[in-house]
């Protein structure tokens, strides 16, 4: 059994991992608004209890066991999510911040009960894979709805949960995972990009595109002009 504290900083270095491949002291405490002392000295601890190796310039790296215990976090994050949203109807906006006060106390009996209540799913209500009991997570294939060119078409995969506001930006538009939707244009020098969902147009913000991931695109910049 390990401490909140613990369990926090691992699923930390695994999503810093995952987003970086490298991850050092200072972005970690940022993630996690400590100080870097504190943050030093935590990864000093989990690394006397082998969940992370850490060696100047390589950064921090989760070790098979401090894997394993990140993805059960991570499991309980996302399992928890889509409970509230789906059982209780929380916004999607909403239920990031309270499954961070539940992952750490969900039980292996409360957690089997509401994955099968569920239906075993495999995505949370943002369209983030969810890790499997036996600790694989799905490996998703999409790229930022930014780097797509007017014409093309495509269906959102996942869209961070970093922040409530960009959930609720994009929400208003219908940008919700498996939603499809066309690049009607983009505006030079990383403007603005307009899009159709169904049959609405929206003006989508450039760094607000970089958090929604898309998949099965279609078409090309030479359609923009049919």
């Amino acid at each position: 059994m390990y401490t909140e504290s613990i369990e926090d900083y691992l699923k930390a270095i695994y999503e810093i991992q995952k987003e970086n491949g490298k991850v050092s002291t200072n972005s970690l405490s940022e993630m996690l608004s400590v100080a870097p002392a504190s943050a030093t000295g935590m990864i000093k601890k989990l690394s006397e209890k082998k969940l992370v190796t850490h060696k100047r310039y390589q950064g921090v790296k989760l070790t098979k066991a401090g894997q394993k215990i990140s993805l059960e976090i991570i499991r309980h994050h996302r399992l928890i999510e889509l409970y509230l949203a789906e059982a209780l109807g929380v916004p999607w906006d909403q239920v990031h911040e309270e499954a961070e006060k539940w992952e750490h106390v969900l039980s292996e009996d409360l957690e089997d009960r509401m994955d099968a209540a569920l239906g075993y799913p495999t995505r949370d209500p943002h369209g983030s894979p969810i890790p499997s009991r036996d600790g694989t997570i799905l490996e998703l294939d999409s790229i930022p709805l930014a780097d797509l060119r007017a014409g093309q078409s495509a269906v959102v995969d996942e869209v961070s949960d970093h922040d409530p506001d960009l959930l609720r930006y994009v929400g208003k538009m219908g940008l919700y995972p498996k939603t499809k939707f066309k690049v009607l244009s983009i505006e030079p020098f990383n403007g603005p990009i307009k899009i159709k969902v169904e049959k609405s147009e929206h003006i989508l913000g450039p760094g607000a595109a970089q958090y929604v991931f898309v998949t099965d695109i279609k078409g090309s910049k030479s359609e923009a002009s049919q």
